[in-house]
């Protein structure tokens, strides 16, 4: 049954939990792909209604880069970052190890980096989750998309399979060398998920 009202107090509390060792996991991951020592700050949580996401990143003529993996097993639902097309380039750059301003333009090896950001933050993410409520789940292959905040916010929602109104935003930020990027989390737990960590909370 879908939610129309808010998520669950008792389910946004125990996956705050859950989630914030699993981003600290997800920076570990980053450390080991970077070679260099990367600190993230404790995340943020707010509930926030799906149609307000283009106006948080800008309007929905917004250009984004939309990273969408899907959590797979006995937990299930989507974790998306959506991150402004300049802030994508920036994280760019500081993947590869190259001068801030260097890339200009998202190619196959760029897209890739991004891709690769998603695929470890899902990873240990859900690995997190799987170790603290002995359920498993586990990520697809990410899908990177470059478009405006409204077209990916339609694949998005078309996709979400009317579990929610609401979704759950994670904001970090990552730095690495003097350099920070601000990162956003959104997750989007399907029902049988929320009943889950309901009853563990």
């Amino acid at each position: 049954m879908k939610q129309n009202s808010s998520l669950a107090v008792e389910w946004i509390n125990s996956f705050q939990q859950y989630a914030s060792e699993g981003i600290r996991n997800a920076a570990r991951g980053f450390s080991t792909m970077l070679g260099e020592n990367l600190v993230v700050k404790e995340p943020s949580f707010r509930q926030v209604a799906i149609g307000e996401i283009p106006k948080l990143l800008g309007g929905p003529e917004t250009e984004a880069v939309g990273i969408y993996l899907r959590a797979e097993g006995d937990m299930s639902g989507q974790i998306m970052l959506v991150i402004p097309l300049q802030r994508a380039l920036e994280l760019s750059d500081m993947l590869m190890d190259l001068k801030p301003g260097t890339t200009t333009e998202l190619g196959t090896l760029e897209r890739s980096a991004l891709g690769e950001v998603g695929n470890l933050t899902a990873s240990f993410f859900l690995n997190s989750l799987s170790q603290l409520t002995g359920i498993s789940t586990r990520p697809s292959p990410p899908a990177v998309m470059v478009d405006m905040v409204g077209a990916i916010m339609d694949i998005i929602i078309a996709t979400c399979g009317g579990t929610s109104d609401y979704v759950l935003l994670m904001q970090t930020t990552f730095v690495c060398k003097q350099r920070s990027i601000e990162t956003s989390f959104w997750v989007v737990p399907d029902q049988h998920t929320l009943d889950i960590l309901s009853a563990e909370a």
